[in-house]
């Protein structure tokens, strides 16, 4: 059986997690949300947000997150400016401007964007014939596996301070980013964004994100866009127990603290044997580059994303480890890479 590295939601759930659910049993819950275990929940986030203010709301999956969030926030002549790479602008299959809303790019080092560039876009748009930006949008981590630091982010609230916007932060994989990260905590976080959400999906919950809404002026209404957008779950005590799960004890930071540990030491064994890679990653996802070949003798051995063309004959691959992820699985995958690199 190939060795499974292609992302971080591929295992059904960690064990705590199917446990929170097997142990409902045969009882019965308010529907959409509104039951204990998702106010548990939700008081747990609101804790290690330090936002007792904080609206917080569960729903199904990232790119709905996403979707409902922006239609709720934003007006219909309303954009939203987003790094090239970000998630909303390559892998949502335009949801974003399926909802009406344009999307404004701005360049990226390794899938990070600046503040600067925020402010040089906005400024491209001032009259009534073009756009309104309102809300920037970012990734933590990034879709390249790097971080923002917590200086980054103090500097993207100055700009949204500064121009009238929105700040807007899609935490699919933020465990992994905080524990890479420990100063841009829930905390700093929730401080500085105006709405984020902890993603589950992709760290030990069968489905999942929590959105953190703490302006006053973006709640309004928001559980009318989750129903509208399709993210409003009928059975939504199942996520809030799942998050009740995952967030005791320091489990859910400590399952991304494993992934990064194990990518990190794949990192280095692989830089061991002579592999390169297209940047120094910081989180869970990896990227190695390889002779075309050895692509190819790899992919029958591991299941893996082929990320793009590096050069003329090298290619990027995106390996992902998870909680599940171990140092026996490491050493298999050198294994591979040495055989595969002859």
């Amino acid at each position: 059986m190939a060795i499974y590295l292609l992302n971080d939601y591929g295992a059904a759930a960690h064990p705590a997690v199917i446990s929170a659910i097997t142990d409902l049993g045969d009882r019965e819950y308010a529907g959409y949300g509104m039951d204990e275990l998702s106010a548990e929940a939700a008081s747990t986030i609101k804790g290690l947000t330090g936002r007792p203010d904080a609206d917080v709301h569960f729903l199904i999956g990232g790119t709905g997150a996403n979707l409902t969030a922006l239609a709720a926030f934003l007006r219909s002549t309303e954009a939203v400016i987003s790094p090239s790479e970000g998630h909303i602008n390559v892998h949502e299959s335009g949801a974003i401007e399926a909802s009406g809303h344009k999307i404004l790019t701005v360049p990226t080092v390794n899938g990070k964007a600046a503040a600067a560039d925020v402010r040089e876009m906005a400024k491209l748009h001032t009259d009534e014939h073009t756009v309104i930006p309102r809300l920037v949008f970012i990734s933590q981590s990034t879709e390249y596996g790097t971080v923002y630091t917590l200086d980054e982010l103090r500097g993207f609230r100055e700009v949204c301070d500064e121009l009238g916007l929105y700040f807007y932060l899609d935490g699919a994989r933020l465990g992994y980013a905080i524990a890479a990260e420990p100063e841009a905590s829930f905390k700093a976080i929730a401080e500085l964004t105006d709405a984020f959400y902890i993603g589950g999906t992709k760290n030990g919950l069968l489905m999942g994100e929590a959105m953190v809404i703490s302006n006053d002026a973006l709640k309004k209404g928001f559980r009318n866009s989750m129903k509208q957008r399709g993210s409003l779950l009928a059975k939504g005590f199942l996520i809030g127990a799942q998050f009740s799960a995952i967030l005791k004890d320091g489990l859910y930071i400590g399952l991304a603290d494993h992934a990064n540990k194990m990518a990190n030491l794949l990192t280095s064994e692989l830089k061991a044997i002579g592999v390169e890679f297209a940047l120094d990653g910081m989180t869970n996802q990896i990227f190695p580059v390889v002779p075309t070949a050895v692509k190819d003798r790899l992919e029958m051995d591991i299941l893996l994303i082929h990320w793009g063309k590096y050069a003329e004959g090298l290619e990027t691959l995106r390996l992902t480890t998870t909680w599940q992820t171990t140092e026996e699985t490491v050493a298999a995958v050198v294994d591979i890479f040495k055989a595969a690199l002859g």
